[in-house]
């Protein structure tokens, strides 16, 4: 029987659009379009109620701060048996909820931000680099149980793998947040690789991924992408303090090892978007193109600006560090994480058929919002913003459709027995891979140290998530 990802990208190529992946579990949003973009309407009491702590249904312990009536389940723990006895790897990041079989399992694919040059963590016909230490677990969920069933590994020998997103085809698409090898200065340390980083690779529901770079995406400090399931053109963050956001045109909709075409966005008349933006204002786009994608660095340097600067050149404009990347409601929303007047965050809009730019939300404060990292658009329209800040502890907040900020869950992760050789106060590890199950019922997400992933249900209804 073929793979369920082998099926749906047959079903993309021969019908142009799939409702299913990212767009399938993205609910209406237009609406925050006309409140306040900076932020500065009055926050009244707003999403789910006061948080308190919680016990996990698996450990017994206190992992999170969550609203009354609302329970998880962790799983995954770093350290914790793969299905083929290697023990799970650590820094858990970027995640999607990316297929689901007839029986209801859900498949999700998450991330491992690991850069190390050691051994990979999966057998030699998934990995990349044999001198990687990164790359994806998949996990399968009973959303009908409530129980985790898996987790597999399906890509390794790959370096900071930081997010990606789904695919309207059943895959995940893994994104390398670093320009390296094969020999890479970075945190004053040395790193040996055997091949060059920066890419994005394709990682199917079952099977082994092909570790093969999708190298027209882009050599660069990637992000997240999001894919339009209209015309399968996907879009692309880059996470540095001078980043484009970009698009990249596939030869062939559903088939992205075919090829295509890499583009910036370019807003005629503002080379900067990162500060001082006018609330409420929809700016004209335009998109140049990327003559040289592979090119990950300028030339005779390591700047891992190779891709920037060609699109620079041309007139593409400029943001502050971007990171989360959603599809939803036929709009590309993304988040600028330093961007803002204050430095603690935008979210942005893009609306593909009208090439219009939009900001949706502008934290005023770092006590409101501070650095939003991953993003998620529930079915039921609103959006969970994952926090990677200073503050203590990390917050993963909700905003909703008429633009109401509110804090849904607190990082209470304070190990004071070892678990898997850990030991100590996690409360400001951040956030990162949250991703909503089709049917809305269960939120996933990740704490990316020590690491792990909860499974998180209750009384949604529609109040905001």
């Amino acid at each position: 029987m073929p793979q369920q990802s082998d099926i749906s990208r047959r079903d993309f190529l021969q019908n142009g659009s799939l409702a299913v992946g990212s767009s399938a579990i993205a609910g209406a949003f237009s609406s925050l379009l006309s409140r306040t973009a900076r932020g500065e309407q009055k926050r009244t009491q707003v999403g789910y109620g006061t948080l308190r702590p919680v016990a996990d249904q698996a450990t017994g312990l206190e992992l999170l701060k969550l609203p009354e009536g609302f329970t998880y389940k962790s799983y995954g723990w770093t350290g914790d048996a793969l299905s083929d006895g290697q023990a799970t790897p650590g820094a858990h990041d970027g995640m999607a909820v990316i297929a689901a079989d007839d029986d209801g399992i859900l498949t999700l694919c998450r991330n491992h931000e690991l850069k190390s040059d050691g051994k990979p963590f999966a057998k030699s016909e998934i990995v990349f680099d044999q001198s990687a230490g990164g790359g994806c677990t998949n996990l399968r969920f009973d959303p009908d149980k409530g129980t985790w069933e898996s987790a597999t590994p399906s890509l390794s020998g790959t370096v900071k793998n930081c997010a990606g997103g789904a695919t309207p085809w059943g895959t995940w698409l893994t994104c390398e947040e670093a320009v390296a090898g094969p020999q890479t200065e970075d945190d004053g340390r040395v790193y040996n690789y055997e091949e060059e980083h920066g890419w994005i690779f394709e990682v199917p529901e079952t099977g082994n991924a092909t570790a093969v770079p999708l190298k027209d995406m882009g050599c660069f400090v990637h992000e997240a992408v999001a894919v339009d399931p209209n015309t399968g053109i996907v879009y692309e963050t880059e996470d540095r303090g001078t980043a484009g956001f970009y698009r990249f045109i596939p030869n062939r909709p559903g088939d992205l090892a075919a090829g295509g075409i890499l583009e910036m966005l370019k807003v005629p008349g503002f080379s900067d978007l990162g500060r001082d933006v006018e609330a409420g204002r929809e700016y004209d786009c335009e998109w140049v193109k990327i003559d040289e994608p592979h090119r990950g660095h300028s030339p005779n340097t390591k700047d891992e600006l190779g891709v920037f600067l060609q699109g620079r050149a041309k007139g593409g404009t400029r943001f502050a560090r971007l990171e989360g990347c959603w599809f939803g409601n036929g709009v590309v929303y993304f988040v600028s994480t330093s961007g803002g007047d204050v430095g603690a965050g935008q979210i942005w809009s893009y609306d593909p058929k009208a090439a219009k730019l939009s900001l949706v939300f502008e934290s005023p404060d770092k006590q409101v919002l501070e650095s939003p990292d991953n993003i998620a658009v529930s079915p039921r329209g609103g959006i969970v913003l994952c926090e990677d800040g200073d503050l203590i502890p990390q917050r993963l907040h909700g905003l909703t459709p008429d633009g109401q900020l509110f804090r849904f869950a607190d990082n209470n992760v304070v190990l004071k027995s070892e678990r898997n050789g850990f030991r100590g106060d996690f409360r400001g590890s951040e956030w990162a891979g949250a991703t909503f199950s089709p049917d809305g019922k269960w939120l996933f997400a990740n704490l990316q140290n020590p690491g792990m992933t909860f499974a998180i249900t209750g009384p949604w209804e529609d109040r905001g998530l």
